[in-house]
């Protein structure tokens, strides 16, 4: 896991990288063996013009100051016009990095907060003792830079594929470019807390995550995962298989198995099975229901729903183009409509669909 610190930002931008070696998308024949609608049928399925509006659909622009480092990270690969991270490691993340896609992480954060009652971690940290703290797979960097305010006295590095963090941030922060797949470089026993958040359709070897977290977790120190079921249920049926909603895991469930990088985290256990295997005892876990839209007659939970829901609509086409495009061999077209289709059901309050977040954690042994 070799890792590159931030430097100047080139004076020119450079050309763009080639780009990574793709797997073949998935026939017709495939795909409706898996269960899953052809992208056609979409283009066939009229959205109508009655529309859904909870009022808050609109939110105000997020800033950040991108960070510069070596010229050769900022070769970005471009698919159907979005940017993704150059070669690092061997990453594919299928997430964009580019403006639009870090300002919907940004309200993402906030989206996760909610979930958490406002809570940066779940984990039983004892303030006074915590020292060095990692952050797998930063994306925007805003956790760390919370969670380094929340805890003055503590060295907080944040990885990540791409170097999109902001360069204000508190003394006691950095931030790494870093590959989480490839063996980590950090001395053993370094950190007090390891924290990974939504890293569905990243990690290759959910176990050998874990060994790493282990071995460079100190003594007494604890890890912490969250993440999230891929599919949409409805307690009522009003999420049925042939909808946009119900075809949603289908097909992003299946992306990832072709990437060799599963999005079914919460459906297969994959947080308790690696700390369990890798040693960390103690473990415990919170699943959290989340709504998808504010039909929730709950007022905590139709928050959730609506931070989430804001957060993904911030850039939708951004959450789905690489895996409809590029893994399941979709038209641009055909993506933007089943998009379309998506968020017409998810803001339909007819339609009570929701999916499981999962907080796991758990200590090394002294």
């Amino acid at each position: 896991m070799a890792s590159s610190p931030i430097s100047d930002q080139p004076s020119s931008p450079p050309a763009p990288a080639a780009p990574s070696a793709q797997p073949a998308p998935l026939t017709a024949e495939e795909q409706q063996a898996l269960g899953a609608l052809p992208a056609s049928h979409w283009a066939q399925q009229p959205l109508g013009d009655d529309t859904f509006d909870d009022g808050a659909s609109s939110i105000g622009s997020f800033t950040s100051t991108t960070a510069s480092l070596s010229s050769s990270i900022y070769n970005y690969r471009t698919v159907h016009g979005r940017t993704y991270h150059g070669e690092v490691g061997n990453a594919e993340s299928w997430q964009p990095n580019d403006e639009r896609h870090v300002e919907a992480m940004e309200i993402f954060h906030h989206a996760m907060l909610v979930q958490l009652d406002g809570k940066l971690h779940l984990s039983p940290l004892d303030k006074k003792k915590v020292q060095k703290v990692l952050d797998v797979g930063t994306g925007s960097g805003l956790w760390a830079i919370d969670f380094a305010d929340e805890y003055p006295n503590a060295e907080v590095i944040g990885t990540d594929v791409s170097p999109i963090q902001p360069t204000w941030v508190p003394p006691n922060v950095k931030f790494e470019i870093d590959d989480c797949n490839q063996e980590w470089t950090f001395n053993e026993n370094s950190f007090d807390f390891i924290h990974m958040r939504m890293l569905v359709g990243v990690v290759t070897d959910w176990n050998e995550l874990f060994l790493n977290a282990f071995r460079c977790c100190k003594p007494g120190g604890y890890v912490e995962s969250i993440g999230a079921s891929i599919s949409f249920q409805s307690d009522d049926g009003s999420i049925k298989k042939e909808s946009a909603l119900g075809q949603w895991g289908i097909v992003m469930g299946e992306g990832g198995k072709k990437m060799g990088r599963p999005f079914t985290v919460y459906e297969d256990d994959l947080q308790r099975k690696g700390m369990e295997a890798a040693g960390f005892v103690d473990i415990q876990y919170e699943d959290i229901q989340c709504p998808m839209g504010v039909w929730h007659p709950e007022k905590k939970a139709a928050e959730r729903g609506l931070w989430y829901k804001l957060a993904i609509e911030a850039d939708l086409d951004g959450y789905v183009n690489y895996i409809l495009n590029l893994v399941m061999g979709w038209t641009p077209d055909e993506t933007k409509v089943y998009a379309a289709h998506a968020k017409k059901e998810w803001n339909n309050p007819k339609n009570h669909g929701y999916f499981m977040l999962r907080v796991a954690w758990g200590r090394k042994p002294e």
